[in-house]
């Protein structure tokens, strides 16, 4: 197969291996080499299908294995033969064209593969026709079709393709390698001829005789159609085209077998016509094929004989509509002339449903009169609508009857007086109250346009003139007083008028409580109704002063009786500040934090001195300028207790120029005594509640902290 040779000359033995696929790897074995003389040779035949090329190594070694010179790389490429079918992509194809179809129409493709070198002749295919057959067969004799052999491409080859003659077509493919000289494979192609409405469809007229029944079906008529069942091409729709003004015949197709069905469809009378002669016209669902030839449409004429018969009567209108008044006077005629006979019989008339038995009817005439007034709120009335039935049978052999409704419209007429309600009540005394009043409301039993809007109004002048009713809405009103009422029971009548026409009015009394009221609009017990009227508030007023200058007077008292007991255990000579006890009081002066407007001063107790010097800190009110002094108070309350009002006013006023007081309404803040101190109170009334002036001069003794406390209570 091939030699390999080292191009270097050895003294000694050389040995040539080989290695790579198909010698020691996958896949093996497929070659080997001699090695002494170097020829390379294949074991096995190859596919180039399967194995197209292999790269090898040789070398070239000494006895002992050692490589005499580098490897040599060797490429074996497997030659392709001829040794592969091409193979259609299928057994059978199939396709579809439509009738009458020009040459040249593309009907399909076919392909086709070859496992041979595509790069080689091997592997060019070319398509051919080597068969064809017609189905139904023998119907058509010339080659109908042709295929490019270079593409596979069915195509059109002649004219004539008509589906009434053909159904379809059966062709046998041939493929064949190196440009269809080499092997050749065969597959079939089932070509279909499909439809077209080339055909319109076609009847021939006959003649049908029948009676004048409605909803009969008085015959079938057929057309033919010779394209494809089933499809739209072969479905037809059948018109009466003439004959028909009165629309008493109508014709559909039998989706089954494509006939046209001929019915009555409205009641014929032989007395009027006898004979109907219809044109009928059949087409197709989907439009003519421009191919097909241009005919005219078929038609079919068919002639109906309308037979005699005995005719029921006829209502000249169902259902028979009247409109009444309910309070119809009784033998009013409402209908009349209601029914006829085709046949010209005697008629005999009959109420088959009146459920009130408000109804006459004229058993030979028909005509229909009112046996008593009616009851629009009657149970059978409906929407003011009252139904009955009439019947009409016809005196000729078989009596035929037929019938109708009677709708009768009841019109309300206004029959009810308006009722006011309530017809007692209560009311708030004072008249400029807005939710004082009584509301009232009105109701009739009429129905509308006979009952609300109501209107209401007072009719007795003199009430009037303490009374006024106000209209709310279409149903209610509110009484309600004019002026400032005393507080008993008032009758007023009140006049209600309803919207019928002709109006009915109804007065009505109304017996109306008037009361004194809380703010809620309620009637107040009587007790509250006394101190609620204006003397009441004034008594109350009255009542809290008197109150206030009687517990001020008793405080007066007690802080003067405190005082004196006090004055009776003090030492003389020591003042105000001592007491009887040997402890000493300063230890019991305390200070409490008071809240207020601005900030805080807090006062720290490290002793005794600190604590008295702050007995009187407030915090500066900012609306005044600094270091203002403060204005005098009184220091003692009068002697005498009428003039209370003025000592209080007198510090209330000093108090509100005082520009070291918070600004809010407490007029002075003081610091209290702790438990078990025996001096007496700090304030300034109770200090000065003696009967004589006290000495503070002891005070300057304590040091200079107290000098200021000495100087408040100074009397110079």
């Amino acid at each position: 197969m091939e030699i390999i040779k080292s191009d270097k000359i050895f003294t000694g033995e050389v040995i040539y291996k080989l290695e790579g696929p198909g010698v020691d790897q996958d896949p093996k074995d497929l070659f080997e080499i001699d090695d002494k003389t170097g020829w390379i040779r294949s074991m096995i035949p190859l596919d180039r299908e399967k194995y197209r090329s292999f790269t090898l190594k040789a070398f070239a070694l000494s006895p002992s294995g050692e490589r005499l010179e580098n490897p040599s790389t060797i490429e074996i490429v497997v030659l392709d033969q001829n040794d592969n079918r091409p193979n259609f992509s299928q057994k059978e194809f199939a396709g579809s064209v439509s009738e009458f179809s020009v040459p040249g129409t593309s009907v399909m493709s076919v392909t086709a593969t070859d496992a041979d070198d595509p790069t080689t002749d091997n592997a060019i295919l070319s398509y051919s026709i080597v068969g064809q057959e017609s189905i139904p067969p023998l119907r058509v004799n010339k080659t109908m079709f042709g295929i490019n052999n270079e593409t596979g491409a069915i195509y059109i080859r002649d004219v004539g393709l008509d589906r009434e003659v053909v159904k379809g077509f059966r062709l046998i493919l041939q493929v064949a390698d190196m440009s269809g000289m080499g092997l050749t494979s065969l597959a079939n192609a089932v070509i279909h001829v499909t439809d077209i409405n080339n055909n319109p469809p076609r009847f021939s007229p006959y003649l049908v005789s029948f009676t004048n029944k409605v909803d009969f079906v008085i015959g079938w008529v057929n057309a033919t159609d010779n394209d494809e069942p089933g499809t739209g091409n072969w479905e037809t729709k059948y018109t009466i085209a003439k004959g028909n003004p009165s629309r008493n015949f109508a014709i559909r197709t039998d989706p089954v077998t494509n006939e046209g069905i001929l019915s009555v469809v409205k009641t014929l009378d032989y007395e009027t016509q006898e004979v109907y002669t219809l044109t009928l016209t059949v087409e197709n669902v989907n439009p003519l094929s421009i191919k097909a030839p241009r005919d005219p449409v078929s038609s079919a004429t068919v002639v109906v004989t309308v037979v005699n018969e005995n005719e029921a009567p006829r209502f000249n209108k169902d259902p028979i509509e009247i409109v009444v008044l309910e309070s119809v006077v009784p033998g009013t005629v409402l209908a009349s002339n209601i029914a006829y006979d085709p046949d010209n019989a005697k008629l005999k008339y009959d109420i088959l449903r009146d459920p009130e038995g408000w109804l006459i009817i004229n058993h030979e005439t028909g005509e229909i009169t009112a046996r008593t007034p009616f009851n629009v709120r009657s149970p059978h009335v409906k929407n003011n609508i009252y139904n009955a039935v009439i019947r009409v049978t016809d005196t000729d052999a078989g009596g035929i009857s037929t019938t109708a409704s009677l709708v009768i419209t009841l019109r309300e007429t206004n029959d009810f007086f308006p009722q006011l309600f309530p017809l007692m009540g209560t009311v708030c005394s004072e008249s400029g109250r807005e939710t004082s009043g009584l509301f009232l409301s009105a109701v009739d039993e009429d129905l509308p346009p006979h009952a609300e809007p109501f209107t209401f109004q007072l009719q007795d002048i003199n009430v009037s003139a303490n009374w006024t009713i106000i209209q709310v809405n279409e149903t209610h009103a509110v009484l309600r007083p004019l002026v400032e009422l005393e507080t008993e029971e008032y009758a007023v009548t009140v006049l209600v008028t309803d919207s019928g026409t002709p109006s009915l009015s109804a007065y009505a009394q109304v017996n109306v409580t008037v009361c004194l009221c809380g703010k809620d609009g309620e009637c107040k017990a009587e007790a509250a109704a006394i101190f609620g009227t204006r003397v009441g508030v004034s008594f109350i007023a009255l009542l809290v002063i008197m109150a206030s200058i009687a517990l001020l007077l008793l405080l007066l008292l007690l802080a003067v009786a405190v005082g004196n007991c006090r004055r009776h255990h003090m030492k003389k000579g020591e003042g105000l500040l001592v007491g009887d006890s040997d402890e000493d009081i300063r230890d019991n002066v305390l200070n409490y934090d008071e809240q207020g407007g601005g900030e805080e001063d807090e006062v720290r107790q490290h002793n005794t001195l600190q604590l008295a010097e702050a007995s009187y800190l407030q915090p500066l009110r900012k609306d005044y300028p600094d270091n203002l002094p403060s204005p005098s108070y009184p220091r003692k309350p009068p002697a005498d207790p009428t003039d209370i009002e003025d000592f209080i006013n007198d510090g209330l006023e000093a108090a509100d120029h005082d520009p070291n007081v918070p600004p809010y309404d407490t007029a002075l803040i003081y610091d209290y005594e702790g438990d078990g101190s025996l001096a007496g109170s700090l304030s300034s009334i109770a200090s000065a509640s003696s009967d004589g002036d006290q000495d503070y001069d002891y005070l300057n003794d304590w040091g200079p902290r107290f000098k200021k406390l000495a100087n408040m209570y100074d009397p110079r």
